[in-house]
């Protein structure tokens, strides 16, 4: 299998994935500001690793994993159908924090040139 076909379907799984979880995904769990960062996918593009960042307090971040963890049956499906996949992928995943991170050293940083610290 080529690596490029591999990198192709892994960003068009982190678009369409964006879309699903923000136009289609209706559950009162899923809280807060939800984007997947990155997606790593196996050479046969059988499985995926999916990180997702979600901005708000570790109870958002809890509740809207869990519902998307439920929900993964349904990202599936309609991964399969809107890429025209022979094979849905298996998806996991991972709750990716960098962007929180990088948004308190952001404010830490404003903080310290405007002299409140």
């Amino acid at each position: 299998m080529s690596t490029q076909r591999a990198l192709r379907v892994a960003q068009s799984i982190k678009r369409e994935m964006s879309q699903i979880i923000s136009r289609d995904l209706k559950d009162d769990r899923i809280k807060g500001l939800v984007s997947i960062t990155d997606v790593e996918s196996t050479p046969d593009c059988r499985s995926c690793r999916v990180f997702v960042s979600v901005f708000g307090d570790q109870g958002d971040q809890a509740s809207t994993m869990e519902a998307l963890n439920e929900h993964l049956g349904f990202i599936r499906g309609e991964l399969c159908r809107r890429l025209h996949l022979r094979f849905a992928p298996e998806l996991s995943l991972k709750l990716d924090t960098s962007l929180e991170r990088g948004a308190k050293v952001s404010d830490l940083l404003g903080k310290i040139a405007r002299g409140e610290v």
